[in-house]
């Protein structure tokens, strides 16, 4: 799969799920911009190993929740790069608690920064793309989008909203070149699964059928595919990487 001059944009790009997909852009030699919030050093670090690579990194502070830092975003790639050809909204959080727990804004921070977060870059980024004829944008929902999960219905909501928002702008955007998909990780190995506790986690390996977590590279290589070429005829897509979980 060849990105050699292909400009990749990934929110929330500096940890996690995020900063794999980053490096794996990165060692694909494309120009990879690497969208934060905070913990800009863990930024500049990625951005390091992607120019090693022979990629071209760069860190651009945005807070996705304000429509307007997505569109100096895309503003500050295209100055740079001259054009985008992948977006790939991962920024998400998570404050979980029982709904008769659960405050109010707890529910509205997860929802305006899992699913504003990625309608704002979605918008930011259409008109660009829709002009150039050509786009990849893959959004990252997660399996409880698609089968619940009690302690999480701010979180499940968001989620369920990506997978809505990207077979409607699969719909809007086909016209144009552009392809909309979400990914949908199952329980990976990530900070935010590392809190679990032990017994939660000994709980959810009983429903995986390979008996095991993924790894970050497992949604990455899935984002690889979605975004080259060898995935033309593919849009209006939710695939799940679960490990046969659900």
């Amino acid at each position: 799969m060849e990105f050699k001059d292909c400009t990749v944009v990934i929110t929330g790009g500096n940890t996690g799920i995020g900063k794999e997909i980053a490096l794996a852009f990165g060692m694909a030699q494309a120009n990879v911009v690497v969208n934060y919030i905070v913990n800009p050093e863990a930024a500049e670090d990625v951005v390091a190993h992607i120019n090693n690579f022979g990629g071209k990194g760069k860190a651009v502070y945005g807070d996705v929740t304000k429509l307007e830092d997505c569109n100096n975003l895309v503003k500050d790639t295209t100055n740079e790069f001259g054009k985008i050809d992948i977006v790939i909204n991962n920024s998400g959080i998570t404050r979980d608690n029982l709904i008769v727990r659960m405050k109010e804004e707890d529910f509205d921070s997860v929802i305006n920064v899992n699913l504003k977060g990625t309608w704002n870059m979605c918008k930011s980024v259409a008109r660009h793309m829709s002009k150039n004829r050509y786009g990849r944008i893959i959004n990252i929902s997660s399996v409880v989008g698609i089968m619940g999960n009690a302690g999480q219905s701010n979180y499940v909501a968001s989620k369920a909203g990506i997978i809505g928002l990207t077979k409607s702008l699969a719909k809007e955007l086909g016209s144009r070149g552009v392809t909309v998909n979400a990914v949908a990780p199952g329980f990976i190995e990530t900070k935010m699964t590392e809190v679990l506790p032990q017994e939660v986690k000994e709980n959810y390996m009983t429903q995986i059928p390979l008996k095991r977590f993924g790894k970050p590279e497992d949604i990455a290589n899935l984002c690889l595919f979605l975004a080259s070429k060898k995935a033309n005829y593919i849009t209006g897509q939710v695939i799940s990487v679960n490990g046969g979980m659900i």
